[in-house]
């Protein structure tokens, strides 16, 4: 892993099981370095899908990329409150100043209030069979969709009130754009 270091820009490059690209970010501040994730800020992002399409994140985001989890969560900050993305995902490996993971399809979006819902079941039965999704990876995403959802309902780690917001004024710190 290249060497870590807080305020630094990343991209990220989301990845397909078969190794193809499915989705970059340009930007990716590092906030705050755990022994077992990192966390990263960013703000009005450009986006580019696999397909060619570009289009920019509306809002910030503090996300949360972890070294043994099966997934990444994206704190969202909208007008009415926080709302989580998280990717059931391989865990992260940073390489040539890129954060890089597989997409495994399986998202939980989590809403301000807490409840929350599973998405993409269809697309990920449909990727499981295209791409021979094993056995094992089956059974470990499931188990880790589980773990999620439980964090979610104890309202731990960055579903944690008050863990996310923190972390905009750093991000803000850390790029010069600090609004008031």
């Amino acid at each position: 892993m290249d060497e870590l270091k807080i305020g630094k820009r990343y991209f990220i490059h989301s990845y397909k099981h078969n190794g193809k690209i499915h989705r970059e970010w340009d930007e990716a501040v590092l906030l705050e370095i755990h022994d077992d994730y990192l966390i990263f800020g960013n703000e009005r992002t450009r986006v580019v899908e696999s397909d060619g399409r570009v289009w920019k994140t509306k809002e910030p985001a503090i996300m949360y990329f972890y070294t043994k989890q099966w997934y990444n969560v994206i704190g969202q900050y909208k007008p009415d409150g926080i709302y989580y993305y998280c990717n059931m995902a391989s865990p992260f490996v940073i390489a040539e100043d890129t954060i890089k993971y597989i997409d495994y399809d399986l998202d939980l979006r989590v809403f301000p209030d807490g409840s929350f819902k599973v998405l993409d079941r269809g697309e990920y039965n449909y990727h499981k069979n295209i791409m021979r999704y094993s056995k094992e990876i089956d059974v470990i995403l499931k188990n880790e969709l589980s773990d999620l959802i439980e964090h979610v309902r104890k309202k731990e780690g960055p579903f944690r009130p008050g863990t996310v917001e923190k972390y905009y004024p750093l991000y803000q710190k850390c790029t010069g754009k600090v609004t008031n």
